[in-house]
């Protein structure tokens, strides 16, 4: 059973769309559902997570457990339980994974051992209105617009940030500046000194989009 607009992402991951893209890039790719019917927490850290939410956000939160569990097991990696610092999950020594949520559907994907790519993802199944752009962009990005729409490019830095994020501070959104790439990609940077540069792939996702960070690059 899968909500309304999963399909064509579901069913790009069953028929191999992204395998050669994400191999590459030594990731692995989960996708679970908040109407499974079997969720339940993996252990005491994910049930302790669980105890005080409101069912749908339970449902929400566990299916993001199972999808990085499924990521994992991708690339070869079992996983049990993943409690959390804070609001990031905890994943036990040598197993990492970026998990997205979006309209019931939980997206994850999960680093292969022996690489080093920076891990984020994001999936955003209900469209942005325009006039969110002024809350992404700064004025020396808005010409992006012309060729791709604000859900593609907030979902593209929303992947870019987790996966910067992880190397030092990120900012915000607007604090990140997305650039044109090769191959129909995304490049997002921080504009700090350091300008840490990420590439970033864009998909059509049903009403929405998935986006998946494959790798740094030189900036």
């Amino acid at each position: 059973m899968r909500p309304p607009g999963s399909g064509p992402l579901f069913d790009e991951i069953q028929q191999g769309v992204w395998q050669a893209e994400l191999t590459e890039a030594g990731l692995g790719m989960g996708l679970a559902f908040a109407v499974e019917p079997h969720l339940a927490p993996a252990g005491p850290g994910e049930a302790a997570a669980i105890a005080s939410m409101p069912t749908p956000r339970r449902s929400e939160f566990l299916a993001g457990r199972l999808a990085a569990r499924r990521a994992l097991g991708a690339v070869g990696l079992d996983c049990g339980d993943v409690p959390r610092a804070g609001r990031r999950p905890c994943f036990p020594p040598g197993r990492a994974a970026s998990i997205s949520h979006s309209a019931g559907v939980a997206a994850a994907v999960a680093r292969a051992p022996g690489h080093d790519t920076p891990l984020g993802c994001d999936l955003e199944l209900r469209p942005l209105p325009p006039g969110a752009a002024r809350l992404i962009l700064r004025e020396d990005e808005e010409h992006l617009l012309r060729t791709w729409p604000v859900t593609d490019l907030f979902s593209a830095k929303e992947a870019a940030w987790k996966a910067l994020a992880g190397d030092g501070p990120a900012g915000t959104l607007r604090d990140l500046r997305a650039r044109p790439g090769d191959a129909g990609c995304l490049r997002v940077s921080t504009r700090d000194a350091v300008a840490r540069t990420v590439r970033v792939r864009v998909r059509d996702a049903g009403p929405g989009v998935f986006s998946v960070v494959l790798g740094r690059d030189a900036g």
